[in-house]
């Protein structure tokens, strides 16, 4: 079973094989340059041997009119959202009232959008409590040194400090709800202990896990008077936090992250070592010592306080390797991370202030717009869904990456810099991909049935993130839009046309339509719903003025693709390879 782990995602388009992170010490990647450095750094790259690239086309006079009507297009694209946001416009007034106070030339912010707002509003007390956990690690492990003869070449003295932290930072988040917490976790680790190595194991891993989700659901995160009216006194003591359940759904990945790696191990021959230079995926997939599997090393991997509220998610064999034998995360780079955030913070704040779109769509004040209107602010919805997630994730890594722990980065490729269906899935929330790929994709038998797998994938991954319709149609268009891509995979292969011409243009072709049924289908899974993606599809493609702008914007997104394209043939021209 554990071999069978190490099996990628179906349909890559060329041969690949993998090599060593950037933090590898027996490997130095080459260094990007010009464009590609923009590129995000991430271990799971790799490497084509012995392939030849077409020189690079930039300055031809193809692309030099790709540029043209980039210098067009892009300006006319920001510029719409932040017509439609001012103040003079006739529609203003329907959305005025959900913006608040801003700090950026006298405009005001739209703060509306409750999951970011969250996170916005607490990033000063976020950032004080993570230089508290610094400096708190700090002294311990001066404490840990100066108590030990030697100094240890492990991590594994972390422990007991994530403990004692995790367990203050919990009681301060949900109050008196870390007993409930404490109890479902027990639960599950009672299930992998008495399962062993027999296949019950997994199975009721699954059942409870799937159980705990729905009941979280059901009950609000349970109160302690419905149990019994003499704990009801519980119930004064909520945190500063109370809806534990709400990122409980993070909490129940690394329940069976810690159970099946449990499972697998059990079950393994056993005797594998890593060292300080092994890859991210090589952390995932070597069984620990069984003795490793304790009660101790899960409670502190599962409520691990970088990583707890939001993730990335990390997998218990790499957290427990990387305790084991650490690797080296230079300062520099640590460094360059924060630079990337702040930047991606300042344009994120920049969007709010300029750019009112959620307001717009949540009070649908978007009477009289035209299709172009309706598309952009469709468009820069989808933006602020990719930054409210970025940023949340990269500030809990860069968190994690102070406190020596290297998690998978969440967002390796910008939102519009995506045409497959396929790669857009493995760069946005890579670290939940990776979780899916080795839990689920994988024992139900991955590549063998590859459309049965991907429908259920993609209908426990809408159910995982909310039980409701809306999500789960989000799931099922999900997966019919990518059988378009499978079946052009198949008909039309790299291997066999990529010689040719015309097969480039083709492809972008193919990478339109991809970027349309994207576009469509996280509309309704995270914008609008069905019924807002109804009345926008009639106002598009209903009307011969919004069948000319779907043309024209056709045409611009074809233009798009090819940039990509090229894009990453500079990537691969400068040593850097990616899937997606």
């Amino acid at each position: 079973m554990s071999e069978d782990i190490a099996i990628d995602m179906p349909t890559d388009l060329r041969n690949q094989e993998s090599h060593f992170s950037t933090f590898d010490l027996d490997y130095t990647p080459p260094k990007p340059g010009g464009i590609t450095s923009l590129t995000v750094d991430i271990p799971a790259s790799s490497r084509i041997l012995d392939e030849s690239h077409p020189l690079p086309r930039w300055k031809t006079p193809e692309f030099i009119f790709y540029y043209v009507v980039a210098l067009f297009a892009i300006p006319l694209m920001a510029w719409v959202p932040i017509y439609l946001s001012s103040p003079s416009h006739p529609n203003y007034p329907y959305y005025q009232y959900r913006l608040s106070p801003g700090w950026m030339f006298g405009r005001e912010v739209d703060n509306s959008d409750t999951q970011y707002r969250s996170f916005r509003n607490n990033i000063l007390s976020l950032s004080f409590l993570v230089l508290i956990f610094i400096a708190l690690k700090y002294i311990y492990t001066r404490s840990a040194f100066r108590s030990a003869s030697s100094i240890p070449s492990d991590k594994l003295y972390l422990i007991p400090f994530f403990l004692t932290f995790s367990a203050l930072y919990l009681t301060g988040l949900h109050g008196t709800s870390i007993f409930k917490i404490a109890f479902i976790l027990t639960a599950n680790y009672w299930i992998a202990k008495t399962s062993g190595g027999s296949r019950k194991g997994p199975l009721l891993t699954w059942i409870f896990n799937v159980l705990i989700l729905f009941a979280n659901e059901r009950y609000g995160g349970y109160r302690y008077a419905s149990f019994h009216s003499s704990l009801k006194v519980l119930d004064a003591f909520q945190g500063i936090y109370p809806r534990w359940h709400i990122s409980f759904n993070i909490t129940m990945l690394r329940l069976v992250s810690f159970n099946m790696d449990y499972y697998w191990a059990y079950n393994s021959r056993g005797g594998e070592t890593l060292n300080s230079t092994s890859t991210e995926k090589q952390r995932a997939n070597t069984p620990l010592p069984l003795e490793d599997y304790t009660y101790r090393n899960y409670i502190a991997y599962v409520l691990y306080p970088p990583l707890y509220i939001a993730g990335p998610i990390l997998t218990f064999n790499n957290f427990m390797w990387q305790l084991r034998c650490p690797i080296d995360i230079p300062m520099r780079v640590q460094t360059r991370y924060l630079v990337r955030f702040l930047v991606n913070l300042l344009i994120m704040e920049s969007i709010l202030h300029y750019m009112y779109v959620v307001a717009i769509k949540d009070t649908k004040a978007w009477q009289g717009y035209t299709p172009l209107e309706l598309s952009m602010i469709g468009f820069w919805n989808l933006i602020i869904v990719w930054f409210k997630l970025l940023l949340p994730w990269r500030f809990f890594r860069l968190w994690s990456l102070t406190s020596g722990i290297d998690p998978p980065e969440n967002m390796v490729r910008c939102m519009v810099n995506n045409y497959s269906a396929l790669g857009f899935w493995r760069s946005w929330h890579r670290s939940y991909n990776l979780w899916i790929v080795r839990y689920i994709y994988i024992p139900l038998g991955g590549t063998k049935n590859v459309a049965l797998t991907t429908a259920l994938v993609f209908s426990f991954v809408a159910l995982w993130h909310d039980l409701s319709f809306r999500l789960l149609a989000w799931g099922w268009l999900v997966s019919f839009f990518i059988l378009p891509e499978l079946l052009a995979r198949y008909l039309l292969p790299q291997t066999k046309y990529g010689q040719f011409s015309w097969y480039r243009h083709v492809c972008a072709i193919g990478g339109v339509l991809n970027i349309l049924m994207m576009v469509s289908a996280n509309l309704v899974g995270f914008v609008i719903g069905t019924d807002g993606l109804t009345y926008m599809a009639s106002q598009v493609a209903g009307t011969w003025q919004g069948f000319r702008f779907l043309l024209v914007a056709s045409c611009i997104i074809f233009v798009g693709v090819q940039l990509m394209f090229e894009y990453r043939e500079e990537e691969m021209r400068r040593g850097i390879y990616r899937r997606c």
